[in-house]
Protein backbone atom coordinates (compact mmCIF):
# COMPACT_ATOMS: atom_id res chain seq x y z
CA UNK A 1 0.00 0.00 0.00
CA UNK A 2 1.47 2.96 -0.80
CA UNK A 3 1.37 6.63 1.23
CA UNK A 4 -1.18 8.42 -1.52
CA UNK A 5 -3.62 5.61 -0.67
CA UNK A 6 -2.34 5.78 3.56
CA UNK A 7 -3.24 9.38 3.39
CA UNK A 8 -6.42 8.66 1.42
CA UNK A 9 -8.05 6.51 4.27
CA UNK A 10 -6.76 8.54 6.63
CA UNK A 11 -8.60 11.07 5.11
CA UNK A 12 -12.05 9.36 4.74
CA UNK A 13 -11.99 8.36 8.61
CA UNK A 14 -11.12 11.59 10.04
CA UNK A 15 -14.13 13.28 8.00
CA UNK A 16 -16.18 10.81 9.08
CA UNK A 17 -15.37 11.02 12.37
CA UNK A 18 -15.75 14.60 12.01
CA UNK A 19 -19.22 14.95 10.36
CA UNK A 20 -20.64 12.28 13.68
CA UNK A 21 -18.98 13.73 16.46
CA UNK A 22 -19.26 17.35 15.22
CA UNK A 23 -16.86 19.00 18.15
CA UNK A 24 -14.09 17.28 20.36
CA UNK A 25 -12.69 18.58 24.13
CA UNK A 26 -9.86 19.11 25.37
CA UNK A 27 -8.37 20.15 29.01
CA UNK A 28 -5.64 23.10 29.02
CA UNK A 29 -3.54 24.45 31.97
CA UNK A 30 -3.72 28.19 32.21
CA UNK A 31 -2.95 29.35 35.55
CA UNK A 32 -0.08 27.76 37.89
CA UNK A 33 1.56 29.22 40.90
CA UNK A 34 3.56 27.83 43.93
CA UNK A 35 3.48 29.71 47.00
CA UNK A 36 5.52 27.27 49.38
CA UNK A 37 4.54 24.38 50.21
CA UNK A 38 1.10 25.22 48.29
CA UNK A 39 0.51 24.73 45.05
CA UNK A 40 -2.33 26.08 43.12
CA UNK A 41 -3.65 25.05 39.31
CA UNK A 42 -6.56 26.20 36.89
CA UNK A 43 -7.46 23.78 34.48
CA UNK A 44 -10.12 24.71 31.60
CA UNK A 45 -11.95 22.58 29.52
CA UNK A 46 -11.83 23.50 25.65
CA UNK A 47 -14.28 22.77 23.03
CA UNK A 48 -13.24 22.66 19.18
CA UNK A 49 -16.16 22.49 16.94
CA UNK A 50 -15.64 20.74 14.00
CA UNK A 51 -17.23 22.30 10.73
CA UNK A 52 -19.48 20.24 8.28
CA UNK A 53 -17.79 21.63 5.40
CA UNK A 54 -14.67 20.26 6.54
CA UNK A 55 -15.58 16.32 7.36
CA UNK A 56 -17.21 16.58 3.23
CA UNK A 57 -13.85 18.05 2.06
CA UNK A 58 -11.90 15.82 3.94
CA UNK A 59 -14.07 12.93 2.53
CA UNK A 60 -14.06 14.57 -1.10
CA UNK A 61 -10.59 14.81 -1.14
CA UNK A 62 -9.80 11.07 0.42
CA UNK A 63 -11.74 9.29 -1.67
CA UNK A 64 -10.55 11.95 -5.17
CA UNK A 65 -6.68 10.32 -3.93
CA UNK A 66 -8.16 6.83 -3.76
CA UNK A 67 -9.65 6.78 -7.65
CA UNK A 68 -6.46 8.73 -8.97
CA UNK A 69 -4.36 6.08 -10.41
CA UNK A 70 -0.42 6.87 -10.23
CA UNK A 71 2.44 5.36 -12.09
CA UNK A 72 4.21 2.42 -10.41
Amino acid sequence: MNPIRILAIVLIVAGVLGLVYGSFSYTKETHEAKLGPLELSVKEKETVNVPQWAGIGAIAIGAILLLVRTKP
